[in-house]
């Protein structure tokens, strides 16, 4: 996109001297934003540079200390949502807010009208539903229940809900999270679509890639300022990255080394179905000392499976669990942390922290039992404390301090929480199951590192990711899994994206199954 065209739209939103603060925290200073009819406005930052805060301010749920926002040149009364979508204004956050058990079409009718009224026709709702659908290349059933769908169909029910709400700005706040690279470019080409329909976009998203191949224009913030603005085609990736953390960024390497024994294995192991969640179908795995393996796949092949072998959450069906030489008949996940198996669990927000804890309180979440921070029923606040202090201050945990609750946090430090809870005893085995996901280049580096660093004091690393380029990066062997099959582990670089696509597909498989 050109410069050109941006200057020739109209201005549809327009934030002037918005600043917010929380206590001694200033999330938002002094920020001016403009976006333009039929353009992709890419907001980029650190987690926790005040990003979400700024939209949030938008959309109404926060009210700004200072400043003004004008939505098609009308003032936005602040604090109200109602008012927001009433101006065109819709959001998509990061973390859906469907119900699992209403249907498409009730879940975009709900808030927006009665569900069971005289008033317009469930025939006539779903004819605009259909018909949003179709121009927006938005596929799914109006009558499908909500529960029973991808997390890409998800998704493009939180869109045509603001579509139906008449949105002509749309904020979309990390929308490819937790999208496969498929549903990414689908969600890309509907974006582009919606453009040319004359929608504005406002997209955060962490993945620079992204942002180069969608957005004309980005307003970069870092500590909650406004530290540049510059047009895609006037900029790359490095230079955004440096934008984002004041300087350049270096990804870590792990470089190869002699891995040691096996400290866990699956041996022809096999599982439950679990809900839409495959089983597993005779798996072999090996976790050895001083090894990162990674497992690749595409979302819902068995991974969630596996997961919970590791974590004592799940027991095999059928075929062996074997941790330090050891086959194991009683497992549960107080076992596998006595075996010295810590985890980075995939939904930080759902099963990794609870958000009315303190820090403290989340920081020995999985060890409060322990002598160091208990002793006959009573906990040790003051020991646990200093804990929680010492994982803010190594792992740079931004933050008012160790009694403030962790749903405060930004995604990256809420995760920096959980990595200094997993590393700081010294685990023999870790499981890091998509522990970058929706985080900014500089975390993604610093967590990189960490586990690299685990990894060469002896730790034994299973690492669990949709993205090809953390797998290949990291892993010292690679196994990719498809509908609950695990392919023969590869030596990092021995295997190209392109051939492991096609394992993921299943391909390789059929010839391996073919050859037995």
């Amino acid at each position: 996109m050109s410069e050109r065209r941006h200057e020739a739209g109209e201005v549809v939103l327009r934030l002037q001297g918005i600043t917010k603060r929380f206590g001694a925290l200033t999330a938002n200073s002094d920020i001016n934003l403009t976006l333009r009819q039929g353009e992709i406005l890419a907001l980029l930052g650190e987690n926790g540079a005040g990003k979400t805060t700024l939209m949030n301010i938008l959309f109404g749920h926060y009210v700004a200390d200072e400043g003004r926002v004008e939505v098609f040149g009308r003032p936005l009364p602040p604090g109200n949502p109602r008012a927001a979508l009433a101006a065109g204004i819709g959001m998509v956050h990061q973390h859906f807010t469907l119900a699992d058990n209403l249907s498409v079409m009730d879940n975009i009718r709900l808030g927006t009208e009665p569900l069971f009224s005289r008033g317009r026709s469930r025939t006539s709702v779903r004819g605009q539903i259909e018909q949003l659908s179709r121009d927006f290349g938005l596929a799914v059933h109006p009558d499908a229940r909500v529960g029973n769908l991808s997390v890409g169909e998800r998704q493009r029910v939180e869109i045509l809900k603001a579509l139906y709400r008449k949105a002509r700005i749309l904020i979309l706040d990390e929308p490819t999270a937790v999208l496969t690279p498929q549903e990414s470019d689908a969600l890309f080409k509907t974006l582009r679509k919606a453009t040319e329909l004359g929608l504005s976009i406002v997209f955060i998203s962490h993945k620079l890639h992204e942002v180069m191949a969608i957005a004309g224009r980005c307003i970069v913030l870092r500590h909650g300022r406004v530290v540049g603005e510059v047009f895609t085609d006037a900029t790359d990736r490095a230079k955004l990255a440096a934008m984002m953390v004041g300087g350049e960024v270096a990804m870590p390497k792990a470089e190869p080394r002699e891995a040691g024994p096996v400290l866990l294995q699956l041996e022809q192991v096999t599982t439950p179905d679990k809900g839409a969640s495959p089983w597993l179908k005779r798996v072999d795995l090996a976790l050895r000392r001083g090894q990162i393996v990674g497992l690749a796949g595409v979302s819902g092949n068995g991974q969630t499976a596996i997961a919970d072998l590791v974590s004592g959450l799940a027991r095999p069906a059928s075929g062996r669990l074997i941790v330090s030489d050891k086959p194991v008949d009683q497992w549960s996940p107080r076992q596998a942390l006595g075996h010295g198996i810590a985890r980075i669990p995939e939904d930080r927000h759902k099963t990794g922290t609870i958000a009315d804890f303190t820090l403290t309180e989340n920081a020995v979440l999985e060890r409060y039992t322990n002598p160091e921070f208990s002793r006959a029923g009573w906990m040790n606040w003051r020991a646990a404390e200093a804990f929680a202090r010492n994982i803010i201050t190594k792992y740079d945990v931004r933050c008012p301090g160790p009694d403030s609750r962790i749903r405060l946090l930004s995604g990256g430090n809420m995760q920096k929480l959980i990595l200094g809870r997993v590393l700081e005893p010294g685990p023999q085995i870790i499981l890091a199951n998509q522990p970058v996901r929706g985080l900014d280049v500089g975390a993604i580096a610093y967590i990189h590192a960490q586990l690299i660093a685990a990894r060469n004091a002896g730790a034994a690393v299973l690492l669990i990711s949709e993205d090809l380029d953390e797998i290949t990066s990291l892993a010292d062997v690679i196994h990719v899994l498809s509908e609950g099959r695990l392919s023969p582990g590869f030596p990092r670089s021995s295997k190209t994206p392109a051939e492991l696509g096609l394992w993921m597909a299943g391909q390789g498989f059929e010839r391996v199954e073919h050859a037995a």
